[in-house]
């Protein structure tokens, strides 16, 4: 049963005794001592990172469940050691669950459960489906994916990231005067350029992602169409965010975001002709990986089921209100929020103001400090060092587990403005 807790800074939170004391007793004191420790920081602080939650008892079980000492090489049914047949129906458990929460036919679509995390998710579909340049063919294919200066993943094909060393970005950005994606300029860019696959997703842009448009941009190019739909995978579970299966040919999503699930990973294929199902079976395992975590899996299958309950749609609903609210407070106080406001669970706050606030490093740093934890960031066209930015990133995910609603979002705003003014 949930609840009522308090946490250091005064505000009510309900939760489903997300912060237990499951390690009292272990052996090895160093660790205990230091999950104890981590344990407190988690209770004592406001988690605004926006890519972070809590999961629930039961996701923990599984990942402490005796599931974690099984190997497993392969798929349910083809697997390369014996002693799977439990493991096959955890995994295809998962699978089921995973279409069913989107509402997708398992004669349609396909669901990988296997990625260990998004970044190698986004990896297998890549070389699925890209084909790796060679002394024969040395032409590098192409990702159009969101600049990561104004909003993207790593994954999506960034220099720095393994996606921008085997294949070549195309990056996309949003529109310098609204700070929204322009679709007309993504269908220019797509025209110029002739992407190979194009990535429809984010790691820190806050409005609703036009699928359709996005759907129609890849048609005119023959690319491929792929949605991370990573941070936003529980709102749109929660019917709050509009879903990309109906356009998409690939969706990877993480779990622990709003999904409110373990750290993992999901890919969904659409299944036709171009079998694109079974070549991105065949990048997660053998191409990239050995054994899957099957405790993970598990964990993945209970945060899915949990996800499919009415009080979870409730919670996706409470998420975008509170982010909302916290924007809207924020902005009332005289911060500049990028785009206006926000579309999602994320917000991006600009605090330099051209000189006449901080830097984003130093507001993460004071905020901590003071008890609300949030990452610092880019911003759009930002003039400043990614070391030292000039905005902060904010999400309401965590805080909305716990409970807090729209007036607790707007007194931590407030809090946060007396942080940011002060004179240190």
């Amino acid at each position: 049963m949930p609840r009522a807790s308090e946490d250091a800074r005064g505000f009510s939170f309900c939760y489903y005794q997300l912060l237990s004391d499951g390690t009292d007793g272990m052996k090895d004191k160093e660790i205990e001592k230091l999950i104890k420790k981590e344990r407190a920081r988690q209770k004592s602080v406001v988690n605004l990172i926006a890519s972070e939650n809590y999961v629930s008892s039961d996701v923990r079980a599984a990942l402490g469940s005796e599931l974690t000492n099984k190997y497993a090489e392969g798929y349910p049914g083809k697997r390369y050691y014996g002693g799977n047949s439990v493991i096959d129906e955890i995994e295809k458990l998962a699978q089921k669950r995973a279409l069913a929460l989107f509402k997708l036919l398992p004669s349609k679509w396909h669901a990988n459960v296997q990625s260990l995390s998004g970044s190698p998710a986004n990896l297998a579909v890549y070389l699925a489906l890209l084909p790796l340049p060679s002394t024969l063919n040395p032409t590098r294919p192409k990702i159009m994916g969101m600049s990561l200066a104004h909003g993207g993943h790593l994954t999506h094909g960034h220099k720095v990231s393994a996606t921008g060393i085997f294949w070549e970005q195309v990056p996309y950005g949003v529109d310098k005067k609204t700070e929204m994606l322009n679709y007309d300029e993504l269908a220019r860019i797509a025209k110029e350029k002739k992407p190979n696959i194009i990535v429809a997703g984010f790691t820190a842009y806050p409005r609703k992602i036009d699928w359709k448009k996005f759907r129609a941009i890849a048609d005119s190019v023959g690319a491929y169409l792929m949605a991370d739909m990573s941070h936003i995978a529980g709102l749109i579970a929660g019917g709050v965010y509009p879903s990309p299966f109906p356009y998409a040919d690939i969706v990877t999503t993480t779990v622990h975001k709003t999904l409110r699930g373990p750290r993992s990973a999901i890919i969904f294929a659409k299944k036709d002709a171009r079998g694109m199902d079974k070549k991105i079976d065949k990048a997660v395992f053998p191409g990239l990986q050995g054994g899957p975590h099957e405790n993970q899996i598990a964990a993945v299958a209970v945060a899915l089921k949990e996800a499919m309950s009415p009080t979870f749609k409730k919670y996706a609903a409470q998420t975008v209100k509170n982010a909302r609210a916290l924007g809207e407070e924020l902005s009332r106080l005289g911060w500049r929020v990028i785009s206006g406001g926000t579309d999602s669970h994320l917000l991006l706050v600009d605090v330099w103001m051209n000189g006449a606030g901080i830097g984003g490093k130093e507001a993460s740093e004071r905020l901590e400090r003071a008890g609300i934890v949030v990452n610092k960031n880019t911003i759009p066209f930002d003039t400043r060092s990614p070391v030292d930015p000039s905005g902060i990133r904010l999400g309401t995910a965590a805080e909305t587990t716990r409970g807090k609603k729209e007036k607790d979002m707007k007194e931590i705003a407030r809090k946060t403005d007396r942080i940011l003014r002060e004179r240190e």
